[in-house]
């Protein structure tokens, strides 16, 4: 396998967690304990919660549907979203972030190729971005388009993909039409089951990545347009 065996696209949207990276730390989550708290008074510590392939606006209804308190959530939800990024940022110099396998090569290589590259994600805007910046990657992405305004995953991809086609029609001549921009190709990057199916909703090609909680065959089930262990199936051919 080799770097041509991904998707040809013009740009690349990745998520964070488990795709370009691995927190081993608390700050995140011990953001949204000290928040849940906080606001509605409720102590968890996320057990029997989905939270990969998840949201950070779809995980707190999550905990108050676990909790049969979906009634507070619209009501309690901008002040724990305050808390959350406050949190983040008091303790930003704990962000311990572990790079994937091979992201930094993969990212070097398509920034060098001159592809726009951008993350989609299900955290807060500036938690995301926080974690980017602790991994040494920040100034690679273009754009990104986060949780916060958006809930579902798959409106974060497709906001991802308005900026992306915007930023491609800037880039081109002023001749460009809207049709050619809509034509543009979009590739997204992710770890979960979750990160197919948003692709698939907004009809674009997704490649997944073994690097997060979800196995190679668990991915493979959901029908990715194509399927890594890890980034490092991509240089396979560099290593013989």
């Amino acid at each position: 396998m080799c770097l041509g065996d991904l998707p040809q696209a013009q740009a690349y949207l990745f998520d964070i967690d488990g795709t370009l990276l691995n927190s081993r730390d608390g700050v995140h989550y011990n953001a949204f304990r000290r928040a849940l708290a906080e606001v509605y008074g409720i102590e968890t510590k996320l057990d029997n919660i989905p939270v990969h392939g998840n949201t950070d606006v779809g995980i707190i209804r999550a905990i108050l549907q676990h909790a049969g308190r979906t009634g507070e959530f619209e009501s309690g939800l901008p002040r724990v979203l305050a808390l959350m990024r406050s949190e983040v940022e008091k303790n930003i110099a704990g962000i311990n972030a572990e790079l994937c396998p091979s992201i930094r090569e993969l990212i070097e290589e398509l920034h060098a190729l001159g592809k726009i590259l951008g993350v989609a994600s299900g955290n807060l805007e500036s938690i995301g971005w926080a974690k980017i910046s602790a991994a040494g990657l920040r100034p690679f992405f273009s754009l990104g388009s986060f949780c916060g305004e958006r809930e579902r995953r798959a409106d974060i991809f497709r906001h991802g993909i308005e900026q992306t086609l915007a930023l491609l029609s800037k880039k081109s001549s002023p001749s460009l039409t809207e049709k050619a921009a809509s034509d543009a190709i979009v590739c997204i990057v992710g770890d979960t089951p979750a990160d197919i199916l948003a692709a698939r909703a907004n009809n674009v090609p997704v490649v997944a990545v073994a690097t997060g909680i979800y196995s190679y065959d668990d991915l493979l089930s959901h029908n990715p347009d194509l399927c890594l262990h890890c980034c490092t199936d991509l240089f396979a051919d560099r290593l013989h």
